[in-house]
């Protein structure tokens, strides 16, 4: 919350995968810092053959519903830690659970604190590299794990009281027509938004995203997907690289809010 005073940012969401920890905290920092917050959260999903991020906000995040189905897939989550540890033993890595635990501190723990620790052991020289060698999908050390459908998310975010959004859908499909299909098939999922405005895109791919946000009825949003520092490249919006959503559209996502609430 200081760094997004700093940076003068007028509203800021916390859309962590799969958790809600750390809202509260989010909540009282940004009272004293006077910076509007949306609660929020990230719902790893699935459509198809497809991973998806389905972004929630507005979300009540104390909703006992959200915090039961958000538990299974964190349980999810520390089976498959389980299972990658267990695979990078094997191949004769020295690592450990309780190495893990230190690296993550405390909140989710994934796949970004396997790699801080594999670089921190100089087993790689990067974080990049540990996905490149060991954790990406079809890696030697890669593991699945429990995920929701992507209307089984989007129906959980709206039982929370929030609208769905779909995270950085321009890298999902590099095909205009097929990305147009898929936002439609989610449209019908009750799908309320898309991600537009994301580090990186250039103006065509914002206008490609406007227009099907536009045929189907679904609001635009914006963010930077900051992951701290330990992410290469990762700035905060209004950083160094100047990135920064429009305020304006702030209002149509309130807006979006009251009108999902409403109808839910």
């Amino acid at each position: 919350m200081k760094y997004a005073s700093d940076l003068n940012l007028h509203c800021i969401s916390l859309t962590d995968h799969d958790t809600t920890e750390g809202t509260d905290e989010l909540l009282r920092e940004a009272m004293k810092k006077n910076v509007r917050t949306l609660t929020g959260l990230e719902v790893s999903s699935t459509h198809r053959d497809l991973s998806l991020h389905i972004l929630g906000y507005g979300i009540d995040h104390r909703e006992t519903g959200l915090k039961e189905k958000l538990s299974q897939l964190q349980q999810g989550r520390e089976a498959r830690n389980q299972k990658i540890i267990g695979r990078l033993q094997k191949m004769g890595i020295d690592i450990s659970h309780e190495e893990l635990d230190v690296v993550s501190g405390q909140g989710q723990t994934g796949r970004p604190h396997i790699a801080r620790l594999l670089t921190l052991k100089k087993i790689v020289p990067s974080s990049e590299d540990a996905f490149k060698f060991y954790l990406r999908r079809g890696g030697p050390a890669w593991a699945e794990r429990i995920t929701f459908s992507a209307g089984q998310s989007i129906a959980m975010i709206h039982q929370a009281g929030g609208i769905a959004v779909l995270a950085h859908p321009g890298q999902i499909t590099p095909q205009p027509s097929s990305l147009s299909l898929l936002i439609g098939e989610l449209a019908e999922m009750g799908l309320d938004g898309i991600e537009v405005f994301y580090p990186g895109y250039p103006k065509k791919v914002q206008n490609k995203l406007t227009r099907i946000a536009g045929r189907y009825k679904l609001v635009i949003t914006g963010g930077s997907d900051y992951h701290g520092e330990n992410k290469l490249y990762s700035r905060m919006a209004g950083g160094r690289n100047g990135f920064c959503p429009p305020d304006s559209l702030l209002d149509l996502i309130d807006e979006k809010i009251k009108i999902s609430r409403n109808h839910n």
